[in-house]
This record gives C-alpha cells, sequence and structure tokens, in this order.
C-alpha cells in the first residue's frame, strides 16, 4: 500500500469505523462501499493489469501461432477459412493491452474488458464454424476453455465477470442451435452441463475476491494499528526522555546526548562547556510556601534557562530534585561563563518569591562551569565533576554566583568567580 493510501486510512476515523465493521461480519458477507472501495481497487489494480495484459498477449500468440499452423497443416481451403476470424484477436488485444496501460474510468475499463472478451470469444468460435466439421465443435469447446481461464485468473468485480460468463454460454448455445451435427435437446443440455461448471467457476472467483478482500481490511486495520502503537511508543519514549514537571528534559535524556555527543569517548570534536545550576535554598522555598509553590518554581526556573541558550544548538535537562545541567557545544571559557551569568540574572529577574532564603528574598541560581577544549581528552563524566566541584564551591562562597572551574596542576584547582 501506497503511503498516501496509509495516511488517507489513518487520517480518516469513518473509514478506520468501517474497516472495523466489515471484519466483524462473516467473511461470505463481505461488500466493500464507497471510499473503501475506491481503496481496495486502487491497490490491486496494478497487479490485475498485469495479469489481464498478460493474458491477452497469451492469447494472441496462441491465435496466431495456430493460424501459422493451420496454413502449414490443413488443406488449404480450410485454413484459409479460419484466417479471417483468426484476425480479429490481434488487434482487440492490442486495443485492450493499451486501455490497462495505465488507470482509467472503471467503467471505460470495465467496457473495454467485456467488449473485447466478447470479440476474443466469438472469434475463437466463428474459427471453428468457419472450418465446420469436427472443428465447430472443438473450436466451441476452446472458446469455453479460454472462457474460463479468464474467469479463474482476472481478478476484476464479480458483475464482469458474470457478464463474461454469461457471454461466453450465450455463444455457445447460439452456435450449437446452429451446429447441423447435434439435436436441439443435445445443444440445451450441453450448454447447461458447461453452465453448471461455468458458474461453479464464477462462484470460485467470487470467494477469491471476497477473500483478497478480506485481507486488505486486515492490512488496513492492521496498519492502522501499527501507526497507532508507533504513535504510542513515541509518546512513551518523549515521556520516558522528558520530566513531567516542567517539560524539559530529564537526566536519561542528557546522557544519552552527552554519550552521542562524545562518540563513547574522551573528546567532544568541537569542545563543549557544562552548567551545573541549582536552586539556592529550595528547600526553605517548599517549607514555607509549600510544594505547589515550589513546583511552580522549577517550572519557571526551567522555563527561563531554556529561554537564555540556543534553542537549535544547546541541551537542557533536569538533573535533579532543584538541579539542572545545560550543555553548550561549541562554546569557549568566555562565552559558556556569558551564558551562565544571563541565565543566573535572568532567574534574579523572575523575581520568584523565596522569603526565606539566605540569600534574597528573591529565588536565585547558583552555577558551575566547566569547559572542555577541542583538544582535551576529558570524558563527559569528568566535565560534569569539574562542574559539580564549581557548583559546591559556589554555594561554599555565598551562591547566587556563576564559578569556573580550572584546572591549573595536578591536585591544585583555581576557581574563578562571577556575580
Amino acid at each position: 500500500m501506497s503511503d498516501r493510501m496509509h495516511l488517507e486510512v489513518q487520517d480518516d476515523p469513518a473509514i478506520a469505523a468501517e474497516v472495523d465493521r466489515l471484519l466483524a461480519r462473516r467473511t461470505r458477507d463481505i461488500r466493500l462501499r464507497g471510499e473503501i472501495k475506491r481503496l481496495f481497487r486502487a491497490r490491486v489494480w496494478s497487479q490485475t493489469a498485469k495479469i489481464i495484459r498478460a493474458w491477452m498477449i497469451w492469447v494472441a500468440f496462441l491465435d496466431v501461432l495456430t493460424l501459422a499452423l493451420n496454413m502449414l497443416m490443413l488443406p488449404r481451403a480450410i485454413a484459409l477459412s479460419m484466417l479471417l476470424p483468426g484476425a480479429i484477436i490481434p488487434p482487440v488485444v492490442v486495443a485492450i493491452v493499451l486501455v490497462w496501460r495505465k488507470p482509467q474510468a472503471p467503467w471505460l475499463q470495465g467496457a473495454s474488458l467485456i467488449a473485447g472478451m466478447f470479440l476474443i470469444l466469438l472469434s475463437i468460435a466463428l474459427v471453428g464454424v468457419s472450418a465446420g466439421g469436427e472443428f465447430y465443435e472443438r473450436h466451441l469447446n476452446i472458446m469455453l476453455f479460454v472462457a474460463i481461464t479468464a474467469i479463474i485468473i482476472f481478478g476484476i468485480p464479480l458483475a464482469w465477470t458474470a457478464t463474461i460468463a454469461a457471454l461466453a454460454l450465450g455463444i455457445y448455445l447460439v452456435f450449437q442451435l446452429r451446429n447441423p451435427g447435434i439435436e436441439f435437446g443435445s445443444a440445451v443440455a450441453a450448454t447447461l452441463f458447461f453452465a453448471s461448471g461455468i458458474f461453479a467457476t464464477v462462484a470460485a472467483r467470487r470467494i477469491m475476491t471476497i477473500l483478497a478482500q478480506k485481507t486488505f481490511l486486515f492490512e488496513l486495520r492492521d496498519r492502522r494499528r501499527v501507526a497507532e502503537l508507533a504513535e504510542a511508543n513515541g509518546r512513551l519514549e518523549l515521556l520516558a526522555r522528558t520530566d513531567p514537571l516542567t517539560g524539559i528534559a530529564n537526566r536519561r535524556w542528557m546522557t544519552e546526548t552527552l554519550d552521542r555527543l562524545w562518540g563513547g569517548g574522551r573528546k567532544c570534536p568541537d569542545g563543549a562547556a557544562m552548567l551545573m545550576c541549582d536552586i539556592d535554598d529550595f528547600k526553605k522555598l517548599n517549607d514555607h510556601l509549600g510544594h505547589a509553590e515550589g513546583d511552580r518554581c522549577l517550572v519557571v526556573v526551567a522555563s527561563t534557562i531554556q529561554e537564555n541558550v540556543r534553542r537549535d544548538h544547546d541541551h537542557v535537562a533536569r538533573y535533579g530534585g532543584e538541579e539542572f545541567l545545560v550543555l553548550l557545544p561549541g562554546v569557549d571559557e568566555e562565552m559558556a561563563i556569558s551564558v551562565a551569568e544571563r541565565i543566573r540574572k535572568s532567574v534574579e529577574a523572575t523575581a520568584f518569591p523565596n522569603p526565606a532564603s539566605r540569600v534574597s528574598r528573591r529565588v536565585t541560581l547558583s552555577i558551575g562551569v566547566a569547559v572542555q577544549t577541542a583538544d582535551e581528552a576529558i570524558s563527559p563524566e569528568q566535565l560534569q565533576r569539574q562542574a559539580d566541584a564549581a557548583l559546591y564551591l559556589a554555594k561554599q562562597t555565598g551562591r547566587n554566583r556563576v564559578l569556573l572551574h580550572r584546572q591549573e596542576s595536578f591536585g591544585r584547582k583555581h576557581i574563578q568567580s562571577t556575580r
């Protein structure tokens, strides 16, 4: 099924409901109508058209081959009598093949196929009638055989199939009634005998069509369910990687992002900065204003941080209770400190109350900054530990400040403070 058809089914609740209704019925009672019928025809048209074209070419080839052999093996008078009626088939086949090369209006394709089949069957019958003798009844039987093969393999609407069957039996009856070699009763009896076989074939073809339609309905339903399952899995995946309170990424998503950027190694190709942000005296805010205000504070801080980073480059995640991690790919120390300071000032500017804080009557943020240059080999875990160390010292030295971690030499750390 094409993607366009898939979307039509998935986006149309009426089609989905009709599919479920049809599948709830008995198989023999399935009837496709309206849009589902159109979709089914579009689904099977290509295969049906290929089969019809191939069958037509096969019939034309056998017709030409038979006429050629007749010219070589039969008396000239008999062979010539067969030539004209036999010559009807090739041009009819060419016309039908051209009509069935690409989708046309159903009525046009149905009319062309029925008219073409009538001419082909009539041609086969006339070949025997023109030759007479033993060829008379033989070609009428061949004509019925050709009709039966068409009925069996053509995946066409039942009305078209029944019309072809009726035409074949009508031609057989007319010419058998004119057959000087048999009596009227024998002609009728033979027609009834072949009619029972042909209509049994039509019934079998109908069952095959209904089964194909049911398979199509199962395909529509299964594709819809797969799409619904994929959508549900997508939502679950989003929920699994999103902090439900703030709506930003969670720790799991940030860990996966770090692994992807570092590629499992110890270097980020373009370098990166990491900011560990912690709300000052958040426990006091919860104790004095309640957890509802604490939750609102987290949402405000998360939104503020996101507003101060590059949306298409930087990554923000809630990493703990009141702790946020910001990853800034491809920035140097100066830019990292600038971003961190902008975040700190913006959070303070929200004027969200924290009356019990030892720092300010408003919510403030302490930020630890660690930077890896493109030529440094530092794992994301190490970079995070450095940012944590800077954040810890920012807390120890008064809060509401940005501290940059520097590793000057082994065992000695130098911290640059900004506020």
